[in-house]
């Protein structure tokens, strides 16, 4: 018991970002009757939400290195329509399209990290005015209008479903991946536990370890069995995890990754560490330019069309995600997992309260509250630690 304390007070912000999840989830899932647990809420509740998960994870970098983006939406609004304009107006096939997308969005990224990093511009400064520019852009190439419909192949980034191969009423594919994700989990983390018990380091009690294994499989295989039970695993799901599954690795198991962290934990130390600073930052800025032109791409095929009102209150809702998951408002500090875990829970507050029928007044009122009660936990904690 101990233990569990212990290591429930090392990481009190992602385990209680965890808990106030199933706690919403179980909350809204009882107002609402049963209907935030139906299969195809929660397939909605991934589509959704996929283009905000994307941002959290960019967002969370640049939060990390002390910085802040303002932009994204105005970025993701831009390369949207600049697709559109391209697959519509200009013929070229989807594939190209995408491509050129994701230029446009990494020299959009280079454009700010370099007034950033080597002018020395507070991103603040720069990103609100980017925010303004690419806004306007955005309006300019629309003139005012919407492009749609678009191809159908490009749709399929937000719409499309991972083909099943059997003629079962259940998706196959999607329950032979939840088991196949259960059994590539449990692998690495026994593998995880031997190196820690080799190197001596304090690891929980067995019975516990086994305990988490237990209900961690019941969840990926209760929601492999929810997709399965409507059109199976959405391709943008695929994107997500992909994404997760690299960015975590990039920031737990590469110098790139413990260089953005130490920036954020002092940039001069860093950088007579031998740390080069601006190119880190200049390349993080660049990542979010990548990531919110992935996420534009996804709210334009989502909406099959481009609208100049697109990505609205992207940057905040990513923002918000990146502080609910355990980023630190004064950077050093955060993790791609618990930016997605903050992305789900503003997510699911969406879900839910438009289920039980609350208002847009409400949600807004609501969401501001959920996200000053995270940073000042975090504030809190920080003092805690310091005393």
């Amino acid at each position: 018991m101990g233990t569990l304390i212990k290591l429930f007070k090392n990481n009190i912000r992602q385990y209680g970002m965890i808990i106030a999840l199933i706690l919403i989830m179980i909350l809204f899932g009882l107002l609402s009757g049963g209907l935030l647990f139906e299969p195809i809420n929660i397939t909605n509740l991934i589509l959704q939400n996929s283009y905000i998960l994307v941002l959290a994870i960019g967002m969370v970098l640049v939060i990390i290195t002390g910085h802040i983006d303002l932009s994204v939406g105005s970025v993701a609004a831009l390369v949207g329509a600049c697709s559109a304009i391209m697959m519509v107006n200009m013929n070229l096939h989807p594939v190209v399209a995408v491509i050129l997308s994701l230029v446009l969005g990494a020299l959009i990224g280079a454009w700010q990290g370099f007034w950033i990093a080597y002018v020395r511009i507070p991103a603040f400064i720069v990103t609100l005015a980017g925010m303004l520019l690419f806004r306007g852009i955005t309006m300019i190439v629309l003139e005012g209008q919407s492009i749609a419909p678009l191809p159908e192949g490009f749709q399929k980034i937000s719409a499309g479903f991972i083909p099943d191969f059997s003629n079962m009423e259940t998706n196959l594919v999607a329950l032979l991946a939840g088991i196949v994700v259960t059994i590539l989990y449990v692998l690495s983390e026994v593998k995880n536990r031997r190196n820690q018990q080799k190197y001596q380091f304090e690891t929980i009690s067995s019975a516990l370890f086994i305990a988490k294994m237990v209900a961690i499989a019941a969840v990926i295989n209760i929601f492999s069995f929810a997709l399965a039970s409507y059109e199976g695993i959405p391709n943008i799901l695929i994107l997500l995890a992909v994404l997760i599954v690299g960015y975590s690795f990039i920031m737990n198991r590469t110098v790139m990754g413990r260089h953005i962290y130490a920036i954020g934990g002092n940039e001069k130390a860093a950088g007579l560490s031998g740390v080069k600073t601006k190119k880190v930052t200049f390349w993080v800025f660049v990542n979010m330019g990548v990531l919110a032109a992935i996420s534009g791409l996804i709210f334009t095929a989502r909406l099959n069309a481009a609208i100049p009102r697109a990505g609205t209150n992207f940057e905040l809702d990513a923002i918000a995600a990146a502080f609910i998951g355990g980023a630190s408002a004064s950077g050093g500090i955060g993790t791609v997992y618990g930016a997605i875990i903050g992305g789900l829970v503003m997510g699911v507050l969406n879900n839910g309260m438009s289920l039980i029928g609350l208002g847009i007044d409400w949600q807004q009122g609501i969401k501001g509250l959920v996200l000053l009660l995270a940073v000042a936990f975090d504030i809190y904690n920080k003092n805690k630690r310091a005393v």
